[in-house]
């Protein structure tokens, strides 16, 4: 029997994309390692001892998938290992692992710590073409682009049992950390207009307090979700739905529930998976893209790698 430790980035995460996309990679180390010991380990707060001890006692070690690497590691810090650690910790396994945002070349800090921290020998899986061309310029070839592994499941299959017309109800998110109120009140009042039930869901901690903050027309009509994935995917399953909205792992869990899904981008997230798979994607602020997208019929169809997905994995 194996030990394997795993970086969970939906412990201590304020955001519930971080369980729709750890769902997904316990999904996939279950299938890789069915006999083995899986040990779960906070990823964003510093790691104590105790977390150390387990990975380096472990025969691999990964972390789950999340928009965890940067130009400044130092200053953005999403994994909780030291500069020293790096020195100690050099076998780490990204799974699913993305770029935070458009930057400039790594600095010096971050090339010295991510080639320190990253295992020479295991190819690493990325989310998306611009992560991996991060990666290869800190001279890190090892690495494959399977985008998220929420969306290895999304094959043709699964995608002709979506509906290409809209449905009735809408549900619509938000994002408390990219603030643009002339645009998401826009976007909201479409939604109110056009179909007869909008639903919120809260997937941050302070989406609900940025959408209270807002004044539309139509915020009395509005039917807010409990803040949690259980909640969310009751709706989804059981109601004649589409989604809209800024959160991309909300997207991707509705399509993963067979629902028709446009995601507003607001970063490089959703704007890189889109390119390298296809996903519906546009501007919050281009209300001419979301209406054409609730009116129009549109079918769901995604360029998943599968290629790199089975390279990836036929490696243990």
């Amino acid at each position: 029997m194996k030990t394997v430790s795993i970086l969970d980035t939906d412990i201590t995460s304020s955001n519930l994309g971080n369980e729709i996309i750890m769902q997904a990679v316990y999904e996939v180390l279950y299938e890789l390692f069915p006999n083995d010991f899986l040990i779960k380990i906070q990823c964003q707060d510093h790691l104590g001892p105790l977390s150390k001890k387990y990975i380096k006692q472990s025969h691999l070690s990964f972390i789950g998938g999340s928009n965890l690497l940067t130009s400044q590691m130092y200053s953005y810090k999403q994994i909780g290992f030291s500069f020293r650690d790096s020195f100690s910790i050099q076998h780490m396994i990204l799974l699913g692992v993305g770029w935070w945002q458009y930057q400039e070349s790594p600095n010096a800090y971050t090339k010295i710590f991510l080639k320190n921290l990253l295992s020479k020998e295991i190819i690493h899986s990325v989310r998306d073409e611009y992560s991996k061309d991060k990666l290869n310029s800190l001279g890190l070839s090892n690495v494959l682009n399977t985008s998220c592994p929420s969306t290895w499941n999304l094959t043709e299959a699964h995608c002709k049992l979506i509906p290409s017309c809209r449905s009735s109800s809408v549900v619509f998110t938000i994002t408390d950390y990219s603030l643009d109120s002339k645009s998401d009140i826009q976007f909201i009042d479409l939604l109110t207009d056009i179909y007869d039930n909008v639903f919120f869901w809260p997937q941050g901690l302070n989406d609900l307090n940025y959408l209270n903050s807002l004044t539309f027309k139509g915020k009395n009509t509005i039917k807010i979700i409990p803040p949690t994935l259980y909640a969310f995917d009751e709706l989804l399953v059981n109601s004649d739905i589409d989604y809209i909205g800024t959160r991309l792992h909300g997207g991707i869990r509705a399509i993963q529930k067979k629902r028709r899904s446009l995601i507003l981008a607001i970063d490089n997230r959703a704007e890189e998976i889109s390119a390298d798979i296809g996903l519906m994607v546009c501007k919050r602020d281009a209300l001419c893209e979301i209406k054409s997208f609730i009116d129009d019929e549109y079918e769901t169809s995604l360029r998943i790698p599968y290629k790199n997905i089975d390279t990836w994995k036929a490696q243990f």
